[in-house]
């Protein structure tokens, strides 16, 4: 006991608190297939979602080192979560661009776009419009659990944050769910709001899909990025997903490769992200 006061007596309390952690993890992997669904969380404490202080200091700390990719002539490869050392990720590339593509398109023969993103964090998508599309005035929105908007309101003044759902009563040019749809347990009535405040554009990427099982729920564990949490998420049938996208009043307009596929233990199929952009049919 005396040797392990030491130890914390010297050791910088970040490390110790990271050690405890990768302890807890040791024999759970980092990506698990569910069977109980969404019933996990309600028994769970570990599952506490994106509301958590250390995913807000994470994007702290890598928020320098993305400002410095964006603002190069660097391919735009460096996540604003994983702490990479390299902004050559083809994944990470993959999505930027895909963005960068629908919102160019959303934005053709327009001075200025309001944009909406869902599930935005502090802002990483904003820096990236004004990098990909510095003659259009971005007119940014973006829905996020508190932790992270009540620190984007300060990080970027001119942009609007919201913790509810008034975000979706009004429309937008451009509507981006990117890494985020998929982590609503009613994923269906989520999709539906965001198409109802579609105007133009709906990108729905880095959405975790396969294309024979049903739909399941995974859990992920993401100590290494320094989140001192767990979170549960969809892995949702490519088909089920497009056929709710229609009878929201979608068309699909093009279907993306991401890259990711993350190794999800126990799972029915194999998990693939993938990106969808629908345009709005009224």
């Amino acid at each position: 006991m005396k040797l392990k006061a030491l130890a914390k007596a010297v050791t910088p309390p970040i490390i110790w608190e990271l050690a405890r952690h990768w302890l807890l993890q040791v024999g759970r992997p980092e990506w698990e297939y569910i069977p109980e669904g969404w019933e996990r969380a309600r028994h769970d404490a570990r599952i506490k979602g994106w509301n958590e202080p250390s995913v807000l200091q994470a994007y702290l700390e890598k928020w320098p080192g993305f400002n410095q990719n964006i603002a190069g002539a660097k391919p735009l490869g460096l996540s604003p979560e994983a702490g990479q050392a390299t902004s050559e990720d083809l994944a990470q590339h993959n999505t930027f661009m895909v963005f960068g593509y629908c919102l160019a398109l959303a934005a053709r023969q327009k001075n200025s776009l309001s944009l909406l993103d869902w599930g935005g964090g502090i802002g990483h998508y904003y820096l990236i419009s004004r990098a990909l599309l510095p003659d259009v005035a971005i007119d940014y929105h973006c829905k996020d659990v508190s932790v992270l908007a009540e620190h984007g309101r300060t990080l970027l003044p001119e942009a609007h944050f919201y913790t509810d759902e008034s975000c979706l009563q009004r429309r937008y040019d451009f509507v981006l769910a990117s890494g985020s749809l998929h982590y609503s347990e009613d994923w269906s009535a989520t999709l539906r709001g965001l198409a109802h405040a579609t105007g133009g554009y709906l990108l729905v990427t880095r959405l975790p899909t396969i294309g024979h099982a049903a739909s399941y729920v995974f859990v992920q564990r993401p100590y290494r990025y320094g989140y001192r949490t767990e979170y549960l998420g969809w892995c949702l049938n490519r088909r089920d997903f497009i056929e709710v996208a229609q009878e929201a009043g979608l068309s699909l307009m093009r279907e993306f490769l991401i890259g990711e596929r993350p190794p999800i233990h126990g799972a029915p199929e194999p998990c693939e992200y993938r990106g969808f952009l629908f345009r709005m049919l009224r």
